[in-house]
């Protein structure tokens, strides 16, 4: 039995140590392509510092200095409009979650119930983003939101409000209802009690929403792409315009992609354990 034990715990560190292979190595390319010159990221696959290539920090030079205009703008622009539609998703997600998880509905020509109502808010995030991309172009070129933070910001909290709406209600219906009840016996409001008891009892839930949402806006390629052109500009669209006439030039996305992933990553770590609490509760509170 020890020795079966002990097999089964070397092939699951086998399995996890390859794993960790797989996911990480690709964050290390992007990091030794960064410092590789053109030459060695053309040719053949160089790995090793100092013993396949030289390394040189001239493309972080570059980016940093001679382009860190462009380059702190798209940033700064990643930054406002991923924290605005976090928040707006957060904010509005949170308070339409607890709707549908304290009172009951009932819409009569549909004959729709809360269940119905949580499902078809997460349904509209089964429609690939491309579907909406023409009617948002005709509508915010009407309304001037075209290159602008508030346009941008108004389409990620649409994209990420379903997935708040889902994930806080399953969240709330976890939370017992005894405090908001004692709390209003003692003369509290409902939005009292939902603000100064049940937001502090689901910041797991609340702390999941807004780092995966932010991911969401930070990562979003196709709306910034179509959506802006020049003062509003966010990193992906950013770093895929690193094509000139030489050509892709692999070394400054890659340090420009290092530049992007490093801010998310850190983020994501700080606020680990309120992620897994958020999403396991939320899996299982049904």
């Amino acid at each position: 039995m020890k020795r079966r034990s002990r097999r089964s715990t070397l092939l699951l560190y086998a399995i996890v140590i390859f794993w960790s292979f797989i996911v990480l190595f690709p964050y290390y390319w992007l990091a030794t392509t960064s410092f590789k010159k053109p030459l060695d990221a053309t040719r053949f696959p160089k790995y090793i510092p100092y013993y396949d290539f030289q390394p040189t920090t001239e493309h972080w030079d570059y980016i940093l200095t001679q382009r860190w205009d462009k380059t702190w703008g798209s940033f700064r622009n990643s930054l406002i409009i991923a924290s605005g539609s976090t928040f707006l998703a957060v904010l509005l997600g949170s308070m339409a979650g607890y709707g549908l998880s304290r009172f009951r509905y009932y819409w009569k020509r549909l004959r729709w119930r809360n269940d119905n109502i949580a499902f078809w808010i997460i349904s509209q995030r089964f429609l690939p983003p491309a579907v909406f991309i023409i009617p948002f172009m005709i509508a915010y070129a009407d309304l001037g939101l075209i290159d602008t933070h508030i346009g941008l910001i108004i389409a990620y909290t649409m994209f990420n409000i379903p997935f708040a709406v889902w994930i806080m209600r399953d969240f709330f219906n976890g939370l017992p209802t005894d405090l908001e009840d004692s709390a209003r016996v003692d003369g509290a409001t409902r939005w009292k009690a939902f603000y100064r008891i049940v937001l502090p009892l689901s910041a797991p839930g609340l702390v999941s929403v807004a780092i995966l949402s932010f991911i969401f806006s930070w990562n979003e390629y196709l709306y910034s792409l179509m959506l802006t052109n020049a003062e509003a500009v966010t990193l992906p669209p950013f770093i895929a315009a690193q094509n000139t006439q030489r050509g892709v030039e692999w070394w400054y996305i890659s340090a420009l992609a290092m530049l992007a992933i490093v801010p998310v990553i850190l983020f994501g770590l700080a606020l680990e354990r309120f992620i897994t609490r958020g999403l396991v509760a939320g899996a299982l509170k049904g």
